[in-house]
């Protein structure tokens, strides 16, 4: 089988390197110099240092001969969610395609699948999450992921070319369900960043937290995250799975989170945008969080968590007084 994976940040790479050994596999790079690069050495400095490449794993620039490639086999977009519209207007118009983006489009607040309409893309698709670091996948230790899709023949050749001894793939047709948790769980994981970076002080109390407040956040996180979904038409049983939970608990607790260490970093009072320029990679959910918001008030689905961390990235609030406001709100029905 051929596997074409478009874009060599960090989870292009790691999911080429998965494939590679069992399928014929191209890693296509934006940049020539970046292809040139890992090409000569063997290895993604920039998104993967000290992993090496896989002999099998072909490296290329030439967009149309990565088309070509994956021409009978699987083609996978592996682009920030501010692509994909563009990489979509590039396939062939029955091309099948599965992207590896999680959030909302600037500007329209629309999920992967919404923007595959707007951009007038008529073939199969479906997206692959689940709660995955991209370094642990590259160094092949075990992870299970999640592939939604609207075609189920799309959804195997997925299975195919990724399952194996160290990744376990599961089937989904909800793909709004898949697409909701891996959008929503980067805000919610900026919220637990920055309850866990707070200062932890006695005398501070009762705005100290501790790990009650973590378990409580993620939990009613969780809430938030199932309530926008079911708004939009997904299975509450999604967010019980590797896409929602799953993906939540990693994203939120795990320390090779982008997302937590903004939060982390935004507690200890450092500047969003230095935090950003520091980070030398994209954190979906500092760009997700505002459009989340929207599209929630947008529904009347209550998000207070979210709302917080909106405020807490714009500068209206500190972490203190989000926490403040959190603890505040009226008792009520956990259902």
């Amino acid at each position: 089988m051929k596997v074409a994976v478009l874009g060599a940040g960090a989870w292009g790479t790691a999911l080429a390197l998965a494939a590679a050994p069992r399928h014929d596999t191209l890693l296509w790079a934006r940049d020539a110099a970046q292809a040139a690069a890992i090409t000569q050495s063997r290895i993604n400095e920039r998104y993967l240092p000290g992993v090496p490449m896989r002999p099998e794993l072909q490296i290329g620039h030439d967009f149309d001969r990565a088309l070509a490639h994956a021409a009978g086999g699987l083609l996978v977009l592996a682009t920030p969610m501010a692509a994909l519209r563009g990489m979509l207007q590039r396939l062939p118009a029955r091309q099948g395609v599965v992207w590896l983006c999680k959030g909302f489009e600037a500007g329209t607040g629309l999920l992967g699948h919404e923007v595959a309409r707007a951009a007038g893309h008529p073939g199969p698709s479906g997206i692959l999450s689940g709660p995955s670091f991209a370094l642990e996948v590259a160094r092949g230790q075990p992870t299970a992921l999640v592939v939604a899709a609207s075609d189920e023949a799309l959804a195997n050749l997925a299975v195919t070319a990724f399952h194996g001894d160290t990744l376990r793939v599961y089937r989904s047709d909800d793909i709004v369900g898949v697409e909701v948790g891996g959008a929503v769980k980067n805000v919610l994981a900026i919220a637990v960043g920055i309850l866990d970076g707070m200062p932890q002080r006695p005398e501070a109390w009762p705005l100290s937290p501790g790990l009650n407040a973590r378990a409580a956040l993620i939990t009613r996180g969780l809430a938030e995250m199932t309530r926008l979904g079911l708004a939009l038409g997904a299975r509450p049983d999604t967010f019980m799975g590797l896409s929602g939970l799953g993906d939540l608990v990693l994203t939120a607790t795990g320390d090779l989170s982008r997302n937590r260490r903004v939060g982390l970093q935004l507690a200890a009072g450092r500047p969003l945008a230095q935090i950003l320029a520091d980070l030398g990679h994209v954190a979906e959910g500092v760009l997700s969080a505002e459009r989340v918001l929207a599209r929630a008030r947008g529904l009347g689905v209550d998000m207070p968590i979210t709302e917080a961390v909106v405020g807490v990235l714009e500068g209206q609030l500190r972490p203190d007084e989000a926490l403040a406001r959190l603890m505040a709100r009226d008792a009520r029905s956990e259902s």
